[in-house]
């Protein structure tokens, strides 16, 4: 089992934070999760936490499966990094445009297709709803009126798309329909910290999505690559408990994750 937060677990990070990566979720992590994706915001305390955080370590990112420039809009902070669409979109702090992986920018459009083929009245009477993610697209059927109908909805794209190529990915209420290419925030945080001083870092997650980069870390600290690395789960009511099984640190909620962030960001004693 995980144990919960404490200073005693960040101690290497705090003491070396030019050279240690603070990797955070977005969704679940930052923002509380709503009904709407679109209507989702990071807490200003939070944010200023966050800013606090960039300006004290080396390497801090946040990983989303939205946009980059979305989760940049989102957060607010030019100063750190933003991995989108699951690790597929790379936005460095001070860049103007993100870096699209070229093995899935060639699949784009056919998803994107896909996505407009099945934006059905029927769909929209169930109130699952689509969510752009450029190579990504996602159907979601939180908060519909029926969500066991909404579900038995998304099982059948979730067919659809797998006989036509494509790849799916299951979150929280939430199905993905991604490019038969790997992406993943495993691959995303690789590419990122790929280069850089860093040796060690912490990332912060609270669904199936964040398990790749949990086990990232895990790999990259196996290799040697990492001295330290802190996979910390924000547990919730409806959060898949396999998480806690790849995890180092549990905090309850976005509450938790922003005592985490005090932590990080106060100064060794």
């Amino acid at each position: 089992m995980p144990a919960t937060l404490s200073e005693e677990a960040l101690a290497p990070l705090r003491a070396d934070p030019a050279h240690t990566a603070i990797l955070l979720d977005i969704d679940g992590t930052l923002a509380p999760i709503v009904e709407r994706a679109a209507e989702a915001r990071v807490p200003e305390q939070t944010r200023q936490l966050v800013k606090q955080i960039a300006n004290r370590y080396g390497l801090v990112a946040a990983v989303s499966g939205r946009r980059a420039s979305e989760a940049r809009a989102m957060v607010s902070i030019g100063t750190i990094s933003y991995l989108g669409s699951h690790g597929a979109e790379l936005l460095r702090a001070g860049w103007t445009r993100p870096v699209l992986d070229p093995a899935v920018e060639e699949w784009s459009r056919r998803v994107q297709t896909f996505a407009h083929e099945l934006d059905t009245a029927d769909l929209r009477r169930q109130r699952v709803r689509i969510e752009d993610k450029g190579a990504i697209v996602a159907f979601h059927w939180r908060g519909a009126e029926d969500e066991d109908v909404a579900k038995a909805a998304v099982d059948g794209i979730a067919v659809r798309a797998e006989a036509t190529g494509f790849r799916t990915h299951w979150g929280r209420k939430v199905l993905e329909v991604r490019p038969p290419v790997k992406i993943d925030k495993g691959s995303g945080i690789a590419t990122l910290l790929k280069g850089t001083d860093v040796v060690a870092a912490l990332f912060v997650g609270d669904d199936r999505t964040d398990l790749d980069g949990f086990r990232m870390l895990t790999e990259l600290a196996r290799e040697g690559r990492l001295k330290h690395a802190v996979r910390v789960v924000v547990r919730s009511d409806d959060g898949p408990p396999e998480l806690a099984d790849e995890a180092d640190l549990v905090v309850e909620g976005t509450a938790g994750v922003r005592e985490l962030l005090k932590l990080l960001a106060a100064p060794e004693a």
